[in-house]
């Protein structure tokens, strides 16, 4: 069952946000800032929406949606983040059923013109992914500044 995530998920995101980030990039996140972050987000839905996947009576899959307004396209894109699916529930579609639901909501939306999202360069299983799900490279190199 794919459901919008509540703040009584907070702790199941979190702790799968980490995982990721060791996961792919070798990073290890603080958790105060991350269960902040995550708590700030279930809290204000203008700041973003989680997607989780339940399986088994838990969460084993999740996705992020924020919103980029376009203006060449007078639209918001939803920009896929914080993907994320238990080791244990891989290569059984949850990824693809949490693509497919937020894909079908922006079809069906008038504010939404498209979905986007980013991906480690060296993460080619992902990537794999994306394109076998209909997503095609974009043009757009990501140039980023930390404070």
């Amino acid at each position: 069952m794919i459901r919008k995530a509540t703040i009584k998920d907070a702790e199941t995101i979190a702790k799968f946000n980490y995982l990721m980030a060791v996961e792919t990039e070798n990073l290890h996140l603080n958790k105060d800032i991350l269960n902040q972050g995550v708590k700030a987000i279930l809290s204000d839905p203008e700041k973003g929406i989680y997607f989780v996947y339940e399986k088994d009576n838990r969460i084993v899959g999740q996705l992020m949606i924020t919103r980029e307004w376009s203006d060449w396209r007078n639209g918001y894109f939803a920009w896929i983040q914080s993907v994320y699916v238990d080791q244990e529930y891989r290569n059984q579609n949850v990824f693809r059923s949490l693509f497919m639901y937020v894909k079908e909501m922006v079809g069906k939306s008038t504010e939404y013109c498209g979905l986007r999202l980013y991906v480690d360069k060296d993460n080619k299983r992902a990537q794999g992914v994306y394109q076998k799900l209909g997503m095609t490279e974009s043009d757009y190199l990501m140039y980023e500044y930390e404070k």
